[in-house]
C-alpha cells in the first residue's frame, strides 16, 4: 500500500535520517511529509482539508471542480484549500492536469511530551 506519513519533526532531524538511510543504502518504504510543530500541522490540516484528502485518497488525478463535487463544497473554497495543500507539499499537480494525492493511506505521527 502506498502510504504517506505526516509527522512533526525538525528539518535537521529529517535531513539527518535521510542522510543515514542513503549511506546505509536503505530505500524509504513510506513517503514522509514533515511539519516543524504540531501547531503548523493542524494549521495546514484543517478539518475541511482533511475531508479533501479523504476524498482524494487513492482516487488519482482530478480537477478542483471534481474535488469540490465529491465533498459537496463551493469550488472557490476548495480551490483555496487545494492551494494551501499544494504549498505544503501534501498535494501535487498532475501531469495530465488537475491535482493528485498519490497515496492510498495516511498516517499522522507526533508526540506530546510534558513541558
Amino acid at each position: 500500500m502506498n502510504t504517506v506519513v505526516l509527522e512533526v519533526r525538525s528539518l535537521a532531524d529529517t535531513l539527518a535520517d535521510a542522510t543515514r538511510a542513503m549511506k546505509a543504502g536503505r530505500a524509504e518504504r513510506e513517503a514522509r511529509i514533515g511539519f516543524a510543530t504540531p501547531e503548523l500541522l493542524w494549521q495546514v490540516l484543517t478539518a475541511k482539508r482533511w475531508e479533501l484528502l479523504k476524498a482524494m485518497c487513492g482516487a488519482g488525478a482530478m480537477s478542483i471542480r471534481e474535488v469540490a463535487r465529491r465533498v459537496g463544497r463551493d469550488v472557490k473554497a476548495v480551490h483555496g484549500d487545494v492551494v494551501a495543500l499544494l504549498n505544503a507539499g501534501v498535494l501535487s499537480r498532475a501531469a495530465e492536469g488537475g491535482v493528485v494525492f498519490p497515496f492510498e493511506a495516511v498516517r499522522v505521527e507526533f508526540m506530546l511530551e510534558a513541558a
